[in-house]
């Protein structure tokens, strides 16, 4: 996401937009002669391509601000997602329609206090939050990992995952990287799809099973800590899928009527 690298201790509420932009230089071919720059865009020749993106992912995980995405899923309407970190490591995910088959808004949300599943308010409903050791398939809309728990496999480099130079999808900046989990996997450490960077770790973009990410505003200043978006309930997260509807009452069979005595009789 586009924002500053804060150091510690904590700085104060930051204004404005930090932008970073540094190409990456290739090194000294031979005879001394230096190449031409490669610009931010090209892609990392393979070898290199798994370390480049642990940089940038060590990168994204410096990052804080607020920035915006479009969320594009086949068969739904485009959705807008947001992504807070703030200064003191705390961060929120806000991705519309991800619980009970599309009619729910969610945000993830992780603090110092644990990971929270939280309802947003949709009146007359009042928002709510539970808080989670871990989100199972049946709540977890998923797009808050790119921007979380994955930069941390992104950056270690005996994850099961291959990575490959990937070419940047249409209207998406940065450096592309292929990221195919192994086969033998039981539990693949990430989903496997195209993952966008900037040289300053900001997420330009990202096609993946979930939908297609892509980059919209950032540059939003950092709060300095995250405010849950509700209370805190006992209770469950939100499922994503449809509710199953309550079975309709069973129809009592009636008794046919007594047929006429027949007067011939």
């Amino acid at each position: 996401m586009v924002g500053m690298r804060v150091p510690r201790p904590l700085l104060p509420l930051a204004l404005g937009l930090a932008l970073a932009g540094t190409p990456v230089v290739a090194g000294c071919a031979a005879g001394g002669v230096p190449p031409a720059p490669l610009p931010s865009d090209s892609p990392a020749p393979a070898p290199a391509a798994r370390a480049e993106l642990a940089a940038r992912a060590a990168a994204a995980q410096d990052l804080v601000g607020v920035t915006v995405y479009t969320l594009v899923t086949r068969g739904r309407p485009d959705r807008t997602v947001l992504v807070v970190r703030a200064a003191d490591g705390s961060w929120r995910v806000d991705v519309p329609g991800a619980a009970l088959g599309g009619t729910a808004d969610v945000s993830i949300v992780g603090t110092e206090a644990g990971m929270f599943h939280c309802a947003l308010a949709t009146p007359p409903d009042p928002g709510s939050c539970v808080r989670v050791k871990a989100l199972g398939p049946e709540v977890d809309p998923r797009v808050q990992h790119v921007f979380t728990d994955w930069l941390d496999v992104f950056t270690d480099r005996s994850a099961a995952v291959a990575v490959a130079p990937a070419t940047p999808p249409p209207g998406v900046g940065g450096r592309c990287f292929a990221v195919q989990p192994s086969a033998a996997s039981l539990e693949p450490p990430v989903d496997a799809g195209v993952y966008c960077f900037d040289p300053d770790g900001t997420l330009t973009g990202a096609s993946l099973a979930l939908g297609e990410l892509t980059l919209a505003t950032g540059g939003g200043a950092p709060p300095p800590v995250i405010d849950l978006p509700g209370p805190v309930v006992d209770g469950r997260p939100l499922p994503t899928a449809s509710p199953t509807p309550p079975p309709g009452p069973t129809a009592t069979p009636t008794a046919s009527p007594a047929a006429p005595a027949d007067p011939a009789r």
